[in-house]
């Protein structure tokens, strides 16, 4: 056989050689994000303010896989490397400081990169609705949570006394104390509507995703959340008063007040959910106008 027949037959390489950049790839993305993923999920697990990852993590993986590859889409790995590298510098230095909700959106980061590297951007703005929940799955650092739950705690404070108020019952406010006669309620974080918040915001992306298909509708939707939230943890401070006022002071404290609070919760979820069947068919009728 001729050198020249040589050069053109085809070289026959192993199947595995083909995959080796992809084994190289989440090796390597393993060992480097590792601590992020492993604090993320003990967070998850352990932490009642993070719980909500739970859902929501797995919840994003299979929005992405129902999703599927966007039509069009292709690797811009220049891009995707670029990411990562940025990705890989906040890892770095939020280790360094070690700061955990840096280091854990470097790893949403670098998952971006990884999708851009090989989908390109196109694929990273078709599955926006599993990277927000991840995002959202994150837990806020401790002085952000700090600084939103007192004004937060305040207005359920207030908007609960002046409820207590208008029913007659004698009632004073100092900060996110309330003053009943015999018994003072501590409004504490779990009553500001931090938590909810978070949640409804997450139900909000969620169906706004799939029920909505306009931006201003999603954007309408999510800022609903704040309001909502705002009102329902103000009804139950008053709900607290008022039952611990005109029947037992028990109900200030342990099943019966966690129940109140699971309750209103669910209340939310149908509020929410009614504005979003209020949008959905207002951007119907708007569809059917043009």
């Amino acid at each position: 056989m001729t050198e020249a027949a040589l050069a053109a037959r085809p070289v026959n390489r192993p199947r595995w050689l083909a995959h080796a950049p992809h084994v190289v790839t989440a090796a390597a993305f393993l060992l480097l994000f590792w601590q992020p993923m492993t604090t993320l999920g003990r967070d998850w697990w352990r932490d009642a303010e993070a719980s909500h990852g739970l859902l929501l993590g797995p919840l994003a993986v299979y929005l992405a896989w129902r999703r599927g590859r966007a039509p069009g889409a292709r690797s811009q790995p220049e891009l995707g490397l670029a990411l990562l590298a940025a990705a890989i510098a906040v890892r770095y230095l939020s280790g360094l400081a070690a700061e955990l909700f840096t280091m854990r959106a470097s790893l949403l980061l670098a998952t971006a990169g990884l999708v851009v590297g090989y989908a390109g951007v196109r694929q990273l703005s078709h599955w926006w609705l599993p990277l927000a929940l991840l995002a959202l799955s994150i837990p806020i650092p401790a002085v952000i949570l700090n600084t939103i739950a007192l004004p937060l705690q305040l207005k359920a404070s207030q908007f609960g006394a002046a409820l207590l108020a208008a029913r007659d019952v004698p009632v004073q406010v100092a900060g996110n104390v309330i003053h009943l006669p015999g018994r003072s309620l501590f409004v504490t974080e779990a009553c500001s509507g931090l938590r909810s918040l978070t949640a409804l915001a997450a139900l909000g992306l969620l169906i706004g995703g799939l029920w909505l298909q306009g931006p201003m509708a999603r954007v309408l939707l999510l800022a609903s959340t704040v309001p909502v939230a705002m009102l329902l943890n103000g009804l139950r401070v008053f709900l607290t008063g008022f039952l611990v006022y005109f029947v037992h002071p028990k109900w200030a404290d342990g099943f019966l007040h966690y129940s109140e609070g699971w309750a209103l919760f669910v209340a939310a979820f149908a509020i929410l959910g009614g504005i979003a069947l209020i949008l959905a068919r207002f951007e119907a009728r708007r569809r059917t106008v043009q």
